[in-house]
């Protein structure tokens, strides 16, 4: 593995007033400052309380963010809860490669039976708190075969006045010499369908504490009574209350990503509260020898409840954004 990079701030946490936004709501004010162990973890901290950290020690099954939190609390997401150890926070994986179970762990080994590898780790975490984290991926079978590489970057933003920052993903993944079939765990209406099939791809899992859970696509809410929703948006929020605020994570899809408007899966089903993008939820995807897919998110972290109609608001942004960020010829 090449060595960690990391801009001088990173490397020797230093402490900087938070400011350029006003107080964080909900948060006491103090510094931010940059908490980092090599080939282990980088986090944002006030107060001595992680805002957000990002893990990657290599004998871990899953690179993923957990905390993730608002300034001055709460934390959003659970890691490794017991009814779903291979659950991580804020994290991406495909469900099947080929067959291959690439996300539950196998009972004997405690561990996935295909693995997800990262190398050339690097993180440029700046002085006004944004962050950029990007690593290189390999997928390999039990024969120890690569059967697809990958790229991901993770471009954090600093926090905004009232606390919310986001997460733009960028994933792309590129098929070996033989094609790739991506699949997940077949829904109801197909063979052997599971009503707690599809889901596969990037994933959150929030913290059990929270209650009065909601989610709102850009048509409005949507319906959590049967305590599952699967449905086609080109974003989501998912919001409740946990200790004493109220809290969210938004997700768009990309308008180039694969099957967009993306399927959603969303779980509501105490203590369970789930949401994915599932870009495959529907059916699997074949990824042709040498070919590549690229997959495009922005995760928002966010205090309050938010309807269409912020929702609207903000993927307005994203799409300005993410337009003026994309290569010539891709938009």
């Amino acid at each position: 593995m090449k060595p960690l990079k990391l801009s001088v701030f990173g490397m020797l946490g230093i402490a900087l007033v938070f400011g350029g936004g006003g107080r964080v709501q909900g948060a006491k004010p103090g510094p931010l400052r940059w908490q980092c162990v090599p080939e282990k973890s980088v986090a944002l901290v006030q107060n001595d309380a992680v805002v957000w950290q990002f893990n990657y020690a290599p004998d871990q099954n899953k690179a993923y963010f957990h905390p993730v939190a608002l300034p001055g609390g709460p934390t959003l997401t659970a890691d490794r809860p017991a009814d779903h150890l291979w659950h991580h926070a804020l994290w991406f994986s495909w469900k099947y490669i080929n067959g291959v179970n690439y996300w539950e762990h196998d009972r004997e080994t405690g561990k996935p039976a295909g693995r997800t590898l990262w190398s050339n780790v690097t993180i440029d975490t700046r002085d006004d708190f944004s962050a950029r984290i990007a690593m290189d991926l390999a997928f390999v079978d039990p024969a120890g075969t690569e059967v697809l590489t990958g790229k991901r970057t993770v471009d954090v933003s600093a926090p905004e006045s009232d606390g919310r920052y986001h997460l733009d993903w960028t994933c792309s993944f590129t098929a070996g010499e033989n094609d790739v079939t991506l699949d997940r765990t077949p829904i109801p209406g197909e063979p052997d369908g599971k009503a707690w099939g599809g889901y596969a791809g990037l994933s959150v899992r929030l913290a059990n504490e929270m209650t009065d859970r909601s989610a709102t696509t850009l048509a409005g809410p949507v319906s959590l009574e049967t305590g599952r929703y699967r449905g086609k948006a080109e974003a989501l929020d998912y919001h409740g209350v946990i200790g004493n605020r109220t809290v969210g994570i938004a997700i768009y899809d990309h308008p180039n990503n694969l099957n967009h408007p993306t399927p959603w899966y969303v779980i509501a089903s105490q203590p369970m509260s789930y949401f994915s993008p599932a870009v495959i939820c529907y059916r699997p995807h074949t990824l042709p020898a040498s070919q590549s897919l690229t997959l495009r998110y922005r995760v928002i972290v966010h205090p309050d409840r938010w309807d269409a109609e912020q929702l609207r608001r903000e993927q307005r942004e994203y799409l300005s954004f993410s337009k003026k960020k994309m290569p010539p010829g891709r938009q």
